[in-house]
């Protein structure tokens, strides 16, 4: 086994690229905006999109789907609030423009060498491909705690004799659907909202109570008699806890309380896609559960359970959302819990290779036989010029106006045009309130930090901060804790290469004990883990036991003191494994001619009926589809980087994105 290092060349070859081909064409958005219409009739509330509850103020670095969930240092991922996408550009030369100007964007963007990924393993000569040319070339299927692999395959609702008719969905107009919805969500002064019987028959009225108890949790409802006339009255059942607590007493006892589903979806984050069930179901996000977070830029599939929902309603859903599919139902008694997976299969395409059978071979038994050094991957640092390690160091380092400043001041990079306005306002007046102005969409981390410095004042920047949700917060530090290990195994691997010393750290158990001298030949380099630092971690005994001492001194960090004196900002620590080695690792080289067709079916497509593709003997262009399966808090894109041996970089792919696109 060799170690080799990155070196300029190998930033400059080849092109894993990053294509955005998820923009919709006009007659395409025409026909989803027919559907949407349709299926929301209508009520305008309902025509807003759905965002996640927080942002990182870039685009997601879009080759970076992990299974990384569920680990003592979860990566909880900063997403931006994100407005409707725009139609496609019909010019090329805009196309092309738009590339060439997001690519200028990212100059000043990170490199892997910025956050220590620096070294690869096997000794075959890289080649280039491209990640992601469409996102569907990156799939993601959660393994659960059973060791099963999540799939889509079954769309049948349980039959259950206590569901409604179907009739429910279809029995109150759009504006009895709005006048509901202003109710339930306490947007009015009505206490009230009466929907008369047109057709009155005791069928009619019993579907009437159906739909607004289930479509609108929360709400009781009544009949009453006015002027000969019948009536469905709604009104609140207990106060506004009742949207958060859906209706006990309307629950059968002898079904389990959570509604476990599998979700398929394109090109949507775990909880931008859980912000747009809920949305739809009218309930409240934190009635969800899972296992752990999918990113945005691929097709995954996981298991989802949520709170006294019927599969019924969770499959009408079907009829009505694009780029999602729900199905494999099933009634449990408990939740999901976050970290309860076993890991994540995915399938992934790299088009266009220029390396020679050979080379994918050699690249190939190097990964199954010995892995990738276990980095964490960009998407942990963000894409701006300003990495979320620094704002991370800044909070330990108790510098709250270093923190403030280095998330609200302007940057280089790619960001959206209102974010720019609203760094420009802070930089030129200083004034909370004139900043938040700028921004429409207030749920991002600038929006929730500007909003805390307005309530408690510039001197109070530690409670302004802390407005911010707790899991976002603590992702800066967990980045910061990222940069250091990633370090720190480069210096490893440089020092030691591809064995075990005395004085590694392995895992007995949970308890992280030395490699002594006698028993050294007892492990393997697959053994060996590395302390994310903290107070509650041993540290190497050997060199690199000095370097983290080193680079924690330099960035005015006592490594004997990972305490903090806010307690949230106390690191522990954790150990991860130095080298991963991929589990049910399978490839093939294939050849085509047309770079948009899919390479391979997925779940819906099966389900469909589609037949597999078949792939000529020759092609224009040739790809490497690769089936790999990793443990929690580990990074496809790492992988994937020691396979190409290439810089996976946002900043590195665009800049080779917009050669390859001319």
């Amino acid at each position: 086994m060799e170690m080799t290092e990155v070196t300029g060349v190998s930033l400059k070859r080849g092109s894993v690229a990053v294509e955005d081909n998820d923009r919709v064409a006009p007659a395409e958005e025409a026909k989803r905006q027919k559907i949407l219409d349709h299926c929301l009739t209508k009520s305008p509330s309902e025509l807003e999109h759905v965002s996640p509850p927080s942002g990182v103020n870039v685009p997601e670095p879009p080759e970076a789907v992990s299974a990384r969930e569920g680990t003592k240092n979860s990566d909880v991922q900063l997403e931006e609030e994100e407005e409707e996408e725009e139609d496609g550009l019909s010019e090329e030369g805009e196309e092309e423009e738009e590339a060439e100007s997001f690519a200028d964007m990212m100059k000043h963007g990170l490199t892997e060498l910025d956050v220590g990924i620096t070294k690869f393993v096997s000794s075959h000569q890289g080649f280039s491909g491209i990640l992601k040319e469409r996102y569907s070339d990156f799939v993601v299927h959660e393994i659960g705690k059973d060791g099963r692999i999540s799939h889509l395959d079954d769309l049948s609702v349980p039959v259950d004799e206590e569901d409604p008719s179907e009739d429910v969905f279809t029995v109150l107009t759009a504006e009895e659907k709005q006048r509901l919805e202003e109710l339930q969500l306490f947007k009015n002064k009505e206490t009230s909202v009466a929907i008369e019987v047109i057709e009155d028959t005791k069928e009619k009225r019993t579907i009437i109570h159906q739909a607004i108890k289930s479509l609108f949790p929360g709400l009781e409802t009544k009949t009453e008699d006015r002027e000969g006339k019948k009536y469905i009255v709604a009104y609140h059942a207990a106060g506004k806890k009742a949207l958060a607590n859906p209706r006990k007493h309307s629950w059968p006892k002898s079904r389990g309380s959570y509604c476990h589903f599998v979700l398929y979806k394109e090109n949507k984050d775990t909880m931008d896609a859980i912000n747009v069930l809920s949305k739809y179901l009218r309930v409240k996000p934190n009635i969800f559960s899972y296992m752990g977070t999918k990113d945005k830029r691929a097709i995954t599939v996981q298991e989802i359970a949520v709170l006294k929902i019927t599969a019924q309603r969770l499959a009408h859903l079907n009829k009505c959302l694009m780029n999602f599919k729900l199905g494999n139902f099933s009634y449990q008694k408990n939740p999901l819990k976050l970290g309860e997976l076993q890991g994540n299969h995915f399938t992934v395409v790299l088009r266009n290779i220029t390396g020679t059978d050979e080379q994918v071979q050699q690249a190939m038994n190097s990964l199954k036989e010995i892995g990738f050094i276990n980095y964490y991957g960009m998407q942990r640092f963000g894409t701006t010029a300003v990495p979320t390690y620094q704002v991370g160091r800044a909070i330990l380092q108790n510098s709250w106006t270093e923190v403030m400043d280095l998330i609200l001041k302007p940057r280089s990079g790619a960001e959206k045009g209102y974010l720019v306005k609203c760094r420009e306002e802070w930089a030129k007046t200083k004034d909370p309130a004139a900043a938040l102005r700028k921004l429409p969409v207030k749920r991002c981390v600038e929006g929730q930090l500007l909003r805390g410095l307005s309530k408690y004042g510039m001197k109070n920047i530690v409670s302004a901060f802390g407005i911010i949700p707790r899991n976002n917060r603590l992702m800066y530090i967990h980045s910061y804790q990222s940069y250091v290990w990633n370090n720190m195994v480069s210096k490893r691997i440089e020092e030691y290469g591809l064995r075990p010393v005395p004085g590694d750290l392995v895992l007995k158990g949970a308890t992280a004990t030395y490699v002594d001298e006698e028993d050294v030949n007892n492990y393997s380099i697959h053994d060996v883990v590395m302390p994310l630092p903290g107070f509650d971690v041993i540290y190497p005994k050997h060199k690199i036991s000095e370097a983290y001492r080193e680079m924690l001194t330099a960035d005015n960090l006592d490594i004997d003191n990972m305490r903090h004196k806010i307690r949230d900002y106390s690191l522990s620590g954790a150990y991860r494994k130095i080298i991963i080695r991929p589990q049910n690792v399978s490839w093939e080289v294939v050849a085509y001619d047309d770079p948009k067709i899919p390479l391979f079916n997925t779940d819906v497509d099966n389900l469909e009926g589609k037949p597999p593709p078949v792939f000529a003997s020759e092609g224009k262009y040739r790809a490497l589809k690769m089936d790999f399966s990793l443990p929690p808090s580990t990074y496809a894109t790492m992988a994937i980087r020691e396979v190409l041996k290439m810089d996976t970089s946002i900043k590195n792919q665009t800049q080779l994105n917009t050669t390859w696109l001319r």
